[in-house]
């Protein structure tokens, strides 16, 4: 039996799965949180509380060192209280986007320490100077991204493993630390996330759809450009002009700024879309459909003739992989992170990310086609199963975490 330290800003983020699993087997689960974290039945959770804010004027690419700093030093207040009640962890897990894990070892020298490696930030090779509509490639906006992995490198730095989830992921890696990378998507349930032959979805304005109707789906947390969500847009007057008898499912919510940055004229991202579309979009067979309950969101999957899921090079995204799970065909962008996942002609289809033109003719080929997507739903899922299931990537996890308690 090992005790185990879980330190995330957002406890449980990533590790709800990890320490249920832990406590299940009978290990001792503590958790080290901010704010925004949410204490897990049988976790001894703590929340850290931060006692001064960021320096008024400071060197601007050291603003976000700074905040990592401060974070840090309130989650040390906080362990040490959890050391103090007599918890030593044998392991810690942590993400340290934020900067929480960076002084742990002064806590707990003797502890082993799992990093999980969501993406180091870097200025060409992912999201940043990707899209040449939105910002040019400018020398100090790519020295703030470098800066900004300041206290995420100094965690790594105290590390025994780092986790990635995908092989993209960990390639935004230097080359030093990549021998300490294990790569262990977390997974989703993919007995849950299965095709539902029944299913039903209603929509804002009352109606039912079903099977019978073809229906595109899109799914971002919320409608931004990195998830190629101005693309999408584009493609749809033309396919909806090529069908007029499908319907898309617009599941997800509009914001200011979600991964990325703010749209140009200061709206939300659906409206500054919206606004460039203008008459040439049918806003009767868009449904804007806000955040749904999981099941919801597994129905879309289960009525739609194919899924849509585009992506800038950056982490990917849980809904790609419950989409694939449920048997839907998917159209996606040929970028890195979606190689990872899909195979083109045999998971689903690979597009250029800004080739508009061929996301329309795909979304028309797979109502007017669909025997061109034959097979492509079940090999998707075979694929969800081999290498996305929860309690494999959990297995995972709790063998890594075996492998550093023993020594």
């Amino acid at each position: 039996m090992a005790n185990v330290l879980i330190v995330h800003q957002n406890f449980p983020g990533q590790f709800p799965h990890i320490a249920d699993a832990l406590r299940a087997r009978g290990d001792k689960v503590a958790a080290i949180g901010g704010k925004t974290a949410r204490p897990r039945p049988g976790v001894d959770f703590r929340r850290w509380s931060a006692t001064r804010g960021t320096t008024k004027g400071i060197f601007e690419p050291a603003t976000r060192a700074e905040a990592d700093m401060i974070r840090g030093i309130a989650a040390i207040q906080a362990a040490s209280q959890l050391k103090q009640d007599g918890f030593t962890p044998d392991v810690i897990v942590g993400h340290p986007g934020w900067g929480e894990t960076i002084f742990l070892k002064e806590i707990w020298p003797e502890a082993r320490i799992i990093l999980f490696g969501e993406m180091l930030y870097r200025s060409h090779g992912g999201d940043l100077n990707f899209d040449p509509e939105f910002g040019a490639d400018e020398l100090g906006r790519n020295m703030r991204a470098h800066a900004k992995n300041a206290s995420q490198v100094l965690a790594f730095a105290y590390a025994d493993r780092i986790v990635c989830p995908t092989p993209f992921q960990a390639a935004s890696f230097p080359p030093g630390l990549r021998p300490m990378i294990r790569v262990i998507h977390e997974g989703v349930d993919v007995s849950h996330a299965t095709r539902r032959p029944d299913a039903r979805i209603k929509l804002p304005d009352g109606r039912m759809l079903d099977r019978q109707t073809p229906v595109i789906s899109f799914v971002n947390r919320t409608f931004e450009p990195l998830r190629g969500f101005h693309v999408f847009m584009r493609a749809l007057p033309d396919f909806l002009a090529a069908c007029p008898e499908a319907e898309v499912l617009m599941i997800g919510q509009p914001a200011l700024a979600g991964y990325g940055g703010q749209s140009p004229n200061g709206k939300d991202w659906k409206s500054w879309i919206l606004d460039e579309l203008g008459d040439r979009l049918d806003p009767s067979r868009v449904h804007w459909m806000g955040k749904v309950p999981h099941g919801v969101l597994i129905d879309a999957f289960s009525i739609a003739r194919a899924h849509v899921y585009y992506t800038y090079p950056f982490v990917l995204s849980w809904s790609l992989v419950e989409a694939m799970a449920t048997e839907v065909p998917i159209i996606a962008s040929d970028t890195g992170p979606v190689r990872d996942a899909i195979t083109d002609g045999v998971e689903g289809v690979l597009l250029p990310f800004f080739d508009v033109a061929a996301l329309s003719a795909a979304l028309t080929r797979a109502v007017r086609e669909p025997e061109a997507f034959a097979g492509m739903g079940q090999a998707a899922r075979s694929r969800a199963l081999a290498d996305y299931d929860q309690q494999s990537g959990t297995a995972a996890w709790l063998a890594l975490i075996d492998e550093l308690a023993g020594g």
